[in-house]
């Protein structure tokens, strides 16, 4: 039998996901209104889950670190491209296979310890007028764990009602919306042109770029980040 907190988790969504998730976007098409009466754009905001609110990274080290002490390891500010276990093939080519066994474990997912300022930033987001927030994530494709670890996560650090803003998917280019934030560099699907603009959020991987991407950034959440959903409201 599922503990009671999966249950609990799991439950609210299985019945009718797509439901929830349908009556939760299609309210974001609706504007509000302004004090002079001119219509104000309602936003959609996507935010990605693992290097952007949660420390997938710091997370990952860690834990590759206490399961194989004697092992050669790459420290965060030698990091370079989005695929870690990539990475670390370079090294030696049975270190990729070590490195994934991380990722793929119980507990790893529910586990990670939010980045600065990220919750805060995203409640704060959520209570914003005419302002619609969903946690954009794609779980592994191991998905014994990751899946229901997500939602746990979710619900750990933003409460229970926030699981109905909650977007699993593999493809995010099919995800409707005004703005992406992810630290993924690129970000490709079926939808050759995705509805929303992708906002770099910075990660130890992706800081050497520079002028090499062609998106916005976000340097941390102590960037300012109002200042990016304000330019998409004009």
């Amino acid at each position: 039998m599922l503990p009671s907190t999966t249950t609990r988790i799991l439950g609210s969504f299985l019945r009718d996901p797509f439901k929830r998730i349908g009556v939760n976007m299609s309210s974001s098409s609706n504007t509000g209104t302004t004090a002079s009466g001119k219509r104000r754009k309602r936003l959609r905001v996507l935010v990605d889950m693992d290097g952007v609110l949660a420390d997938f990274e710091g997370g990952f080290l860690r834990k590759y670190r206490d399961r194989y002490p004697d092992e050669p390891y790459i420290p965060l500010e030698a990091r370079r491209g989005f695929w870690v276990s990539a990475q670390y093939s370079q090294l030696r080519s049975d270190l990729c296979e070590k490195a994934i066994s991380i990722w793929e474990s119980k507990d790893f997912f529910s586990e990670l310890e939010p980045l600065p300022g990220g919750v805060e930033a995203v409640k704060e987001m959520a209570k914003m007028d005419n302002t619609d927030v969903f946690i954009c994530t794609s779980p592994i494709k191991h998905y014994e764990h990751c899946p229901r670890e997500k939602y746990a996560w979710v619900e750990k650090h933003f409460g229970h009602d926030f699981l109905e803003q909650v977007i699993l998917t593999r493809d995010k280019t099919v995800v409707s919306g005004d703005v992406l934030i992810d630290d993924k560099p690129d970000i490709l699907g079926v939808e050759p042109k995705p509805s929303w603009e992708h906002i770099l959020f910075t990660a130890c991987h992706n800081k050497h770029l520079g002028n090499d991407c062609p998106h916005r950034r976000l340097l941390s959440w102590d960037d300012d980040w109002r200042a990016v959903l304000d330019s998409k409201r004009k």
